[in-house]
């Protein structure tokens, strides 16, 4: 049998290069007429190609933008730097004439930071209930006391990215943790080794979790599954008291999610809030919801945040993705009865009353902003400042909230992870920042040259100098390096690898390459391993006064 002969003809491959590589000497005379008879080759076959009906491949060599998708130039992280897109501004601040790396709020954090002016009004609430406060607040200002030195931990605790933290209220060893699986981890530090994974809880993101008033061994949490659950620490039992979703997935358009939460002690209700702009109160003591669902942002909007005020639990604030923060009165709490709207220009993260006093708020947008509000009392129409930080990352990473010092009677320290990475040494790292919201100075910034994933989710301890943070997978607990003692320092600190089985099971779906986006890379090997202190390696940066 003949063997068949293919007649028709390949397409052309037209290969496109950037103009600097193509030109070695645009000097000889020689070359450049060899590079236009080239040229006028390539537009002869492809008028040739043209006619006969066949489309020719392009290959394009071009360097492409990361940041404006176009050729010509490069922009974005290049390892532990970042280029600049000539077509757009400054990627910290957001504001056009300089580059990131020069960028005075990366210099300085303080940098433009003036706290506003105070307004005396004679407001009789606002006299009577500073008053009352003044007492329980220190009049000289502590030292700050950094957790700047890793401890122990844990590498690959979770099967996806850490989604939320949380301290026992009264074992002060004891960390909780939430994951994007619905996972809820419980992990007592004092002994390390102990991994205790309940993973029958939620089936979907785990985004905020709350200890019950009444029993330190019960734990309530919202998830993106629609369902509010009650669990028992110790035997993993847990109880669904409001289900948002009976029916099932019906579709992007019915789904509901729940994200915000917090307890209101004197009401005895858990408050949840979900994507589609809705308050939900939840019972504590009869366990089932009670009342009807409130809209207290705008219809389709999620809200991500909810935060009791520690000294009059009826004033509520709310967060959202609708660009604004929202303070409630629980007394009166009804669609359009806010008291007041506190506006950004993205998305808000995260919103927070001060500690002690209940009288500041700390909000974090996606701006790379983060707003105070020195007093509820008086114009909350704009803040009392604004200091620059860069945490405008949400794509595969637990959003970035700054959270406040519990410990703090002064309420100016507040911590949050920072997204842009830093040159140590060739190794791009991800620091932890410790900023003063009085002043906007960057108290310390900390990090660990084995930690070179981002650590967006950072939990400081109520009672103990200890930070606790979740990075990707795993979960890590700092501790001040002057408390440590001259023999702990010489012995190794405990990193515990789970895990190791992972890669031995066949294909992976692609949750798990977008958890891996910033996967974890600590540098150890095996499964119970010990890693010496890299004390001279360790970074704690002062900010200059």
């Amino acid at each position: 049998m003949a063997p068949q002969v293919r007649r028709t003809a390949f397409p052309k491959v037209l290969i496109e290069r950037d103009t600097d590589s193509e030109q070695s000497s645009s000097d000889d005379d020689d070359e450049e007429e060899e590079q236009e008879n080239e040229n006028e080759e390539k537009t002869e076959e492809f008028n040739d190609t043209k006619k006969k009906g066949k489309s020719p491949i392009t290959i394009s060599l071009k360097k492409v933008c990361k940041v404006c998708k176009k050729t010509g130039h490069e922009a974005g992280f290049k390892g532990a730097t970042y280029i600049d897109c000539p077509m757009k501004p400054c990627f910290l601040c957001k504001m056009p004439g300089h580059t990131t790396m020069a960028c005075p709020h990366r210099v300085a954090t303080e940098h433009g930071v003036v706290p506003a002016p105070h307004v005396n009004t004679q407001n009789p609430v606002e006299f009577v209930f500073e008053r009352q406060l003044k007492p329980r607040i220190t009049p000289i200002k502590p030292a700050y006391v950094i957790p700047d030195q890793v401890d122990c931990a844990v590498i690959r605790y979770h099967s996806r990215r850490v989604t939320c933290l949380e301290f026992h209220p009264t074992n002060n060893h004891i960390l909780l943790s939430g994951d994007k699986k619905g996972q809820l981890g419980v992990w007592d530090f004092a002994k390390v080794h102990e991994k205790t994974v309940y993973g029958n809880i939620h089936s979907c993101i785990l985004n905020n979790m709350r200890f019950s008033p009444a029993n330190d061994g019960m734990i309530y949490a919202a998830s993106s599954d629609g369902t509010v659950s009650c669990t028992d620490l110790e035997t993993g039992i847990s109880s669904t008291l409001m289900n948002l979703n009976p029916d099932g997935w019906q579709g992007p358009g019915s789904w509901r999610m729940l994200y915000g939460m917090d307890i209101n002690l004197e009401r005895g209700v858990v408050l949840v809030a979900d994507n589609f702009g809705f308050l939900y109160l939840v019972d504590s003591r009869s366990n089932s919801q009670t009342g009807k669902a409130i809209m207290i942002h705008k219809k389709g909007s999620k809200v991500v945040g909810l935060h009791c005020n520690p000294f009059q639990p009826d004033l509520l604030l709310s967060c959202g993705n609708d660009h604004f923060a929202r303070l409630w009165d629980m007394r009166r709490l009804e669609a359009g009865s806010v008291l007041a709207n506190l506006e950004h220009r993205r998305v808000v993260n995260s919103a927070y009353f001060s500690p002690f006093s209940g009288t500041k708020i700390l909000t974090t947008s996606q701006d790379n902003r983060l707003r105070i509000w020195d007093s509820i009392f008086r114009d909350l129409d704009s803040p009392s400042r604004e200091i620059v930080h860069s945490h405008d990352f949400n794509r595969h990473l637990t959003p970035f909230r700054a959270e406040w010092d519990p410990k703090d009677p002064s309420e100016s320290l507040a911590v949050i992870g920072r997204y842009i990475s830093e040159n140590y040494n060739g190794t791009a790292l991800h620091p932890i920042d410790f900023i003063d919201i009085n002043t906007g100075q960057l108290v310390a910034e900390v990090m660990d040259p084995n930690i070179t994933t981002i650590t967006p989710v950072n939990k400081l301890h109520p009672r103990d100098d200890v930070l606790a943070s979740g990075s990707s997978r795993s979960l890590f607990i700092w501790r001040p390096k002057e408390k440590f003692d001259v023999s702990e320092q010489s012995d190794a600190r405990k990193i515990i690898v789970f895990g190791g089985d992972e890669k031995k099971r066949g294909k992976r779906s692609k949750d798990d390459y977008d958890d891996d986006s910033d996967d974890d890379k600590f540098n150890v090997k095996g499964k119970n391993v010990k890693v010496k202190k890299p004390v001279k390696q360790m970074t704690h940066r002062k900010a200059k006064r």
